[in-house]
């Protein structure tokens, strides 16, 4: 069966780079999402089509292990730490999941469960970000150890 979930991690160039990277996961989509009023506050992101073959806990850990999931910042609105789903049934399984990451590391994520309202694609020169461009001083310094963790959990 195949499945799509919104990821909201900080950068898009990252988070479509470490999706790209997990087996199972058949496409990522990258652009801006907007899902809380006023909704023209869009925030980077990506749509990941995906597969049983990985589960949504796993996509969920991922997601929480490579970005800022437990810190504030000054940019919270433009790179929202945040799980958009496409299916309300959807909803109570994320927060389900997420709060059982927490309680297992004990942490405090502040990732939000939102539904996706739009999504627009970001212009075609910054699509595949990473795949494009490895040697990339941003991909070196800011996807590269994204990946490692990555690695790690797969």
């Amino acid at each position: 069966m195949k499945y799509k979930l919104g990821l909201g991690g900080g950068c898009h160039w990252c988070t479509e780079a470490v999706f790209q990277a997990v087996d199972g996961v058949e496409l990522v989509e990258q652009g801006y999402v907007a899902s809380m009023a006023p909704y023209e506050n869009r925030s980077e992101a990506v749509i990941i089509h995906f597969t049983d073959h990985v589960g949504l806990e796993k996509l969920i850990d991922i997601h929480l292990q490579t970005h800022a999931a437990t810190k504030q910042h000054s940019r919270r609105s433009d790179y929202r730490s945040a799980i958009y789903y496409f299916d309300k049934e959807l909803e109570s399984r994320i927060e389900g999941i997420i709060s059982s990451l927490s309680r297992k590391r004990n942490q405090t994520y502040i990732t939000k469960v939102l539904p996706l309202v739009s999504f627009e694609p970001s212009r075609e020169s910054i699509q595949n970000y990473y795949l494009t461009r490895p040697e990339a001083p941003f991909c070196k310094r800011y996807i590269e150890p994204k990946l490692e963790v990555v690695r790690s959990l797969t």
